[in-house]
């Protein structure tokens, strides 16, 4: 299985925090030259220009192609500089997609079994960009394709900044075991605390046995399968979180809807390759 090359995300949750605000500051400092200067194109210079960003934002938002620079994110992909003037003149490549082989079969999974799209997600309960996409973008996408859409779910904790995740994916597998493993995701993407007295109270709440669900958050019944599932995704080459696949391929961060729908439009209407 090939790895994915290291990338960074300005709505993903890396393996150092980095806030909204410092990202900015990062984006203005390296901004083009001032207002002030000018500088004159050619019109031949001008269209390729133009060709070259319209590509790069009508197409390739949203897609992780591989085999970019792996300190380059996608903001800094769509600016960089582009080939000279005679090389654009010529036919751009199609982008090389790489699909991914995710394993799904016996994890938490939401939507059809025949659904065309199967949506696996990498994801951290802990993680601030990780609820947000939960919050402004998960039941949008699943409105938008009525049955046509399969959730897998899989864990990929950041212990070493987030110290309740690990808790809290296995107190939503130890939910699955009463068939309330997607109200339990649901309510720990919604909460502002992630402790033990936080998922005793969501158990009540869903009317589990909970002597049952005590004894298996004690126990940590499920720590195993939820490192397994974190050492996969490292070999893998995921480094942030959320990471998605969509039928294999890679979307990294809190990606709004648009660019969702664009990947899984293409997909639906065969525009990419297998």
């Amino acid at each position: 299985m090939p790895r994915m090359p290291k990338q960074n995300d300005p709505n993903a949750e890396p393996e150092v925090e980095t806030g909204p605000d410092e990202l900015e500051e990062e984006i203005i400092e390296s901004s083009p030259q001032k207002a002030a200067d000018t500088v004159t194109f050619k019109r031949s210079h001008f269209y390729a220009v133009l060709t070259v960003l319209a590509f790069s934002v009508g197409v390739l938002l949203g897609y992780v192609v591989w085999g970019y620079p792996s300190d380059a994110s996608p903001a800094q992909v769509a600016a960089a500089p582009a080939a000279p003037a005679a090389a654009q003149a010529q036919a751009t490549e199609p982008p090389q997609f790489q699909r991914y082989d995710i394993p799904t079969k016996g994890f938490p999974t939401l939507g059809p079994a025949d659904a065309p799209i199967t949506i696996v997600e990498f994801s951290d309960y802990q993680c601030p960009f990780c609820r947000r996409w939960h919050q402004e973008v998960y039941e949008q996408l699943l409105a938008a394709y009525p049955g046509k859409i399969r959730m897998v779910y899989r864990n990929l904790p950041l212990t070493s900044i987030h110290p309740d995740a690990m808790a809290a994916s296995q107190a939503a597998l130890c939910a699955g075991e009463q068939d309330a493993y997607w109200p339990f995701h649901n309510k720990l993407f919604s909460s502002d605390s992630l402790s033990t007295q936080t998922f005793m109270q969501y158990a009540q709440e869903l009317s589990l046995n909970v002597d049952q669900f005590q004894s298996c958050i004690t126990t940590e019944k499920y720590k195993d399968a939820v490192t397994a599932d974190s050492d996969f995704a490292v070999n893998l080459g995921v480094r942030s979180t959320p990471t998605f696949f969509i039928n294999g391929l890679a979307v990294v961060g809190a990606q709004p809807l648009e660019v969702f729908k664009q990947v899984i439009d293409k997909e639906l209407a065969g525009e990419i390759p297998q």
